[in-house]
């Protein structure tokens, strides 16, 4: 780890930066203590929301007053930092605060490199300044000192370039002409990510640049280019002190990379799992995932990996899926090891496990969607396989809260879509009888019958029945199960019950009410069935469950149930009193 006034040479260990905003000193300063504390290797000061250059002074006079003031100020900070100082000024038509004179800003850097014990680790200077003119160009090559060659002065140079609006088209014409500059000591690359093929290629440039390399994909899609660049080598990543502090879009917290993601551990040869779905941004897999492997000492590291649709295109949306899970899964350094599949990309990956010949469990031939894929290498071909661990997940989940099996209960499902199917599959499987209940009675009718087809070869009798959505009631049913979207968190329907309570009232006082939505935990149907006095049983054990079936699918190792449950409890009443102090 870099120290106090060192000036870190590129090593093969990738360095974590805490980027800050200067604010009052004190504050700079304490915040800066923070992040040595949370576990930073360096720290870059932003420079650009308190300079402005000669433009915010009236006359000539105070505008030399103000850059000594600043000088002074920049390098109280350097020298009080616990930790090596990467100075940015970042102009803003590359995402910063900067819009002055550019003389100004080079004027500054003159000046905060003069002095050697004052002096930052680094400058980081936009590749589009330094080589629209030679006279910046030079005057920068006089502020470092240059790779290689002994000089008296302790700044190196860090070349960057960024575009808020996608991947650039001359990419890499800009990173090998960044590279053939001899005054840079590092390259630095940061663009928004329009998918997570825009990450992998992130991931790859360290690889391809004879320069130490950051190469960053912003926005939702980039965050793999963030964890996983010290398995790619490059030379640090970035990640906030806070939430509310991030500088870039998709921009981890210090917490999130070292503690979730366990950023330290992660080497070249670290197998790589992930969640694939849109959108997944608040999905409790990673934490659960991630959570496991650290119990049982897997060298493996768990990530959010969204793949877009396309509302209006279902075909588009697949070949998108396609296209990115091949590219994810052929690329020869990623590792990619297994996938969590969620909405609505399940049976996206069962076409494409039919497309490529790929290993296909029985239950998921038989629900019509996969949630698992598993990748194991032989020599350099990788064999693939799809499993469902929903519906086996829903069966444990009901007949511990039944209590023994479910040959003869009634189970009645609300919903006919994909998790109905996976519960449905379930409950017939274990010989129970099946109502399902929707809006569109034909709709259950199908389902209805996809079930038995597919059942028909295992089961020598199977009781599935299509029921209009106002004979709940009517109908005695052992068990209730919610497998409709109603009641989830951040959906329209977040504070409906697809049942209200009269309906509860006119069932029996003994039926017992599912909800396969588990955020919250405490669902409207879930709140309406108790004020009734029924009995209920949340959606937690049910993902825990599925989650539980991957993991040991995945290491071969009893998953740690305990902890994940621990794990989602608490996430979920953190989010739950967030959402009650928002309002």
């Amino acid at each position: 780890m870099p120290t106090k006034g060192a000036n870190p040479e590129p090593s093969p260990r990738t360095l974590v930066c805490v980027p800050l905003t200067v604010l009052e000193d004190d504050r700079t300063i304490e915040e800066m203590r923070r992040a040595l504390d949370a576990g930073a290797d360096i720290i870059e000061l932003r420079l650009d929301t308190i300079f402005e250059g000669e433009g915010g002074s009236d006359t000539h006079d105070t505008h030399d007053t103000h850059d000594a003031a600043i000088v002074r100020r920049i390098r109280t900070l350097i020298k009080s930092s616990p930790l090596p100082v990467i100075l940015t000024c970042r102009v803003a038509s590359e995402g910063g605060d900067y819009d002055g004179d550019e003389a100004d800003r080079i004027s500054l850097f003159e000046r905060l490199t003069a002095a050697s014990a004052s002096s930052p680790a680094y400058l980081d200077v936009e590749w589009s300044s330094f080589s629209r003119s030679a006279i910046i160009a030079q005057k920068v090559r006089l502020c470092v000192r240059h790779p290689g060659q002994q000089r008296d002065v302790t700044s190196g140079l860090i070349l960057s370039t960024h575009d808020f609006s996608g991947r650039p088209t001359d990419l890499m014409r800009r990173v090998l002409a960044m590279s053939e500059q001899a005054a840079a000591s590092v390259v630095k690359v940061a663009f928004r990510a329009r998918s997570l093929r825009d990450a992998l290629e992130a991931l790859d440039l360290p690889g391809q640049s004879s320069r130490p390399t950051i190469a960053l994909a912003m926005g939702e899609f980039g965050l793999a280019s963030r964890v996983l660049a010290g398995k790619f080598g490059a030379f640090l990543t970035f990640a906030a002190l806070r939430s509310e502090r991030t500088t870039a879009l998709g921009q981890p917290t210090i917490a999130e990379l070292l503690g979730l993601y366990r950023f330290r551990s992660i080497t070249p040869a670290t197998s790589v799992y992930g969640v694939v779905g849109w959108p997944i941004g608040h999905s409790l897999s990673p934490l659960v995932h991630n959570a496991g492997f650290e119990a049982i000492n897997h060298d493996g590291v768990y990530l959010p990996l969204p793949i877009g649709v396309d509302e209006s295109d279902a075909e588009a949306s697949y070949l998108s899926f396609k296209a990115t899970m091949l590219e994810l899964i052929e690329h020869p350094r990623l590792t990619l090891c297994g996938v969590s599949v969620t909405m609505p990309h399940k049976e996206h990956l069962l076409r494409l496990a039919r497309e490529r010949g790929w290993s296909i469990d029985a239950v998921t031939e038989s629900v019509g969607s996969a949630n698992t894929l598993t990748l194991a290498a032989t020599g350099s071909v990788a064999r693939a396989s799809v499993k469902n661990t929903d519906a086996p997940a829903v069966a444990v989940w009901l007949t511990q809260a039944i209590g023994g099996g479910l040959a003869g209960k009634r189970i009645g499902i609300l919903g006919a879509g994909g998790v109905a199917r996976a519960a449905a599959h379930a409950a017939a499987s274990a010989g129970a009888t099946v109502i399902i209940y929707a809006r569109d009675v034909s709709k259950a009718q199908r389902l209805c019958d996809d079930i038995a087809v597919s059942l028909s070869r295992s089961a020598s009798f199977i009781k599935l029945v299509a029921a209009a959505w106002d004979l709940i009631p009517k109908n005695c049913c052992d068990a209730i199960i919610n497998c409709t979207p109603l009641g989830m968190s951040g959906t329209p329907g977040a504070a409906q019950s697809p049942m209200d309570l009269a309906a509860i009232n006119g069932c029996g006082r003994d039926t017992i009410y599912f909800d396969t939505v588990y955020s919250p935990v405490q669902t409207p149907l879930l709140a309406l069935a108790r004020s009734a006095s029924r009995r209920t049983v949340d959606g937690v054990g049910v993902f825990v469950e599925q989650a539980a079936l991957q993991f040991e699918t995945w290491t071969g190792t009893a998953a740690p149930r305990a902890l994940f449950e621990r794990i989602v409890r608490v996430r979920l009443a953190e989010r739950e009193a967030a959402r009650h102090e928002k309002s």
